[in-house]
This record gives structure tokens, sequence and C-alpha cells, in this order.
């Protein structure tokens, strides 16, 4: 899939934001702050900015109908955290992850993801269960109608349930940092047609697991999923260094 432009690529529900006035004291309030942060957190951890993008503070003010103190102060926030880069007289941008770096990445994640869905796989109440099914079918859905969009942000939702569960909120805090580096570059798992028959099926197994009280098998399902979808996004940063 080429690579999309920002108006088309993934906008979840957003946080109601008032119409700021620059010369409102109140529309830069620590409240609006912190719904334009979490915003934009959300939509680097999906994949809405591609790597490389500068981020123009004034376009995402724009974008977010709310002024620019507030948005220029979430920005330098996300920089603070590493999930944008300060540019010499370029504002910030997104990062591009180096092979190594993507590597790196890889490990800790499959690390993290795979203790938290094993203790999160026995700590699931019934309708967590029943909703990570019906978002294993509508990720289904997605793949089958090439919708990458509608598939990354149900992805994200089936792992926080899961991950969730554990009960330990510095596991998902630890695991939420290296999201914040992975979504940029989650759009180039479908530059390639080869990867949406077999995207869902770590998720399918899973499932089965999950009614097998396997919780070993949930944990190899959660590390074939983040393994196989890395190799199609590896093959893209490859090709493009």
């Amino acid at each position: 899939m080429s690579a999309q432009s920002e108006s088309s690529l993934v906008q979840k529900t957003q946080p109601k934001l008032h119409t700021a006035n620059p010369q409102d004291p109140l529309s830069t309030s620590s409240t609006q702050q912190d719904a334009i942060y979490l915003q934009l957190r959300q939509w680097i951890t999906v994949g809405k900015f591609l790597p490389g993008e500068r981020l123009k503070i004034r376009t995402v003010a724009s974008q977010m109908q709310v002024g620019e103190m507030p948005v220029r102060a979430a920005l330098q926030r996300l920089a603070a955290e590493g999930a944008l880069i300060n540019s010499p007289n370029a504002g910030v941008a997104i990062p591009q992850l180096s092979l190594p770096e993507f590597d790196d990445l890889l490990q800790m994640r499959l690390l993290l993801e795979g203790e938290a869905a094993e203790k999160g796989s026995i700590r699931l109440s019934t309708s967590q269960l029943q909703q990570l099914q019906s978002l294993c079918e509508q990720m289904q859905c997605s793949l089958e109608k090439k919708d990458a969009s509608a598939y990354l942000a149900t992805n994200e939702d089936f792992h926080i349930i899961l991950y969730k569960a554990a009960g330990s909120p510095l596991l998902f805090q630890l695991i939420d940092t290296l999201w914040l580096k992975a979504g940029p570059i989650s759009n180039q798992l479908f530059e390639t047609e080869a990867a949406y028959p077999v995207l869902n099926q770590a998720h399918q197994e899973l499932m089965f697991a999950l009614k097998n009280t396997d919780s070993q098998g949930v944990r190899r399902a959660i590390e074939k999923d983040i393994f196989v979808a890395s190799q199609f996004v590896r093959a893209q940063i490859k090709k493009k260094t």
C-alpha cells in the first residue's frame, strides 16, 4: 500500500477540544493541553504520521481546531519522551528507525508484550473475553476489505484489553512507550499485499488458547503476532535504507 496522506490516515475518536483563542488563558488550560497531548500521542501510536514527517505547529493546530500554544507544548512534551525528534530550524519530526533500532525495539516488544499477554490471559473477565472475540472478528473483516486504518485501530484496542488485564500499570506504561516508537512504521505493514491474509492468524490462535485456558499458548500467539508483522515492516525499512 502506498504511503497515505495525513487526511486519509486513521483518526480514532478524539477528545472534545474547544476552539482555542490564543488571547484567552482558559484556552491553554492544563485540561486542554492534556487532551491535545493525549490525542497527538494516540495518533502517533496508530501510525497517523509517517517516519520522517515534519509536524508543523500551525498545520496540527488547524487539524485539531485549537490554538498553536497548547499544540507547541504537546509536541515538545512528546519530543521529551522520544516520540518526536527536534530538527534544527524545522521544528519536530517523526523519527526514522534504522534496522538495528528496529530490531532492538522488536526484542523489547516480544519480551514485555509476551509477559503482559500471559499474565493478562488468566485475569480476563467474561465480558473482556467477548470483547476480544468481537475485535478479532472485526480485524478479520478489516483485512478482507483491505482497510488498513480500521485494522490498526482495532488491533490497538485488542492488545490494550489483554495487556491491561495483567494488572501491572508499570508494565503497560513500558509497552505504551514502545508503541510510540513502533506506531509511525505500522502503516508500512500494508505496503505488500502478502500481509493481508496472514496478519490475523495469530489473533485467532490466541483466542483458541484463551478458550483452552492456555496462558503459554497466549504468550506464543502474541509473540508470533509481533514477529510476523515485524518481518513485513523490516523488509520495507531495509528496502529504503
